[in-house]
């Protein structure tokens, strides 16, 4: 369990920053998605509740950040907070988070016939207009985390291939000489995004079968509708 949880702060950061790169991809899909919602509504519901699982991971490792930090422990506050504009942006991230999924949710559930369906509908459409502004700062803010991360993760990569190569065996000196950068805990950081996206993934494979009561004639007219 040890070496499962080990890496501190440092262990903490790139695990938050490794969800963040993921969430992008899946983000970026679901964007897609949205250009042409009628012919891709089932693909943009099933990504809706796939991102779920790493949602849940991002949140998990930024809130424990900020427990360990407000809570004194000497390494979190060794290594401070994040910058005053991040800090006063994250709670608008988190809160229209919540809202544009949970009203995601909501609107599966409740179904096209619903009498509710016109005011969940616009605070989904509103919510996610305001969380992406919101997201959008909040990765502008953190870019120097992620170039951070893909150099450390390069470099490794680079130490690992110099390691295996036939002349470093020999005893010659490595083409790329180590970077010192193994941090401990790195299989428990994987085994915690995979299980987050298999989680995500087996939630929306369950639920693809109540996706009908959207992607059926009538929850395509009426998406139509709003669309216009």
């Amino acid at each position: 369990m040890r070496r499962l949880t080990a890496g501190g702060t440092e262990g903490n950061e790139r695990l938050t920053t490794l969800t963040g790169l993921v969430l992008i991809v899946l983000l970026a899909a679901l964007g897609i998605t949205i250009l042409q919602l009628s012919s891709l509504l089932w693909l943009h519901l099933f990504l809706g509740f796939l991102l779920l699982g790493p949602v849940a991971l991002k949140m998990a490792s930024t809130g424990y950040r900020f427990l360990r930090y407000y809570t004194n422990n000497r390494r979190y506050r060794v290594k401070g907070p994040p910058l005053p504009a991040l800090r006063l942006l994250a709670p608008a991230v988190v809160g229209l988070t919540l809202l544009v999924f949970g009203s995601g949710v909501v609107l599966l559930f409740i179904g096209p016939s619903s009498s509710l369906r016109s005011q969940v509908f616009f605070i989904h459409k509103a919510s996610f207009i305001l969380w992406l502004g919101a997201t959008g700062l909040h990765i502008l803010g953190h870019l120097p985390e992620i170039f951070r991360f893909l150099r450390v993760s390069n470099d490794s990569r680079m130490e690992m291939i110099a390691a295996r190569s036939p002349r470093t065996s020999a005893g010659a000196r490595p083409a790329h000489p180590p970077v010192g950068d193994h941090l401990p805990g790195g299989a428990g950081r994987w085994l915690s995004l995979g299980t987050a996206l298999v989680l995500g993934l087996v939630l929306a494979v369950a639920l693809i079968p109540d996706f009908g009561t959207w992607t059926g004639s009538v929850g395509m007219a009426l998406l139509h509708h709003h669309d216009h």
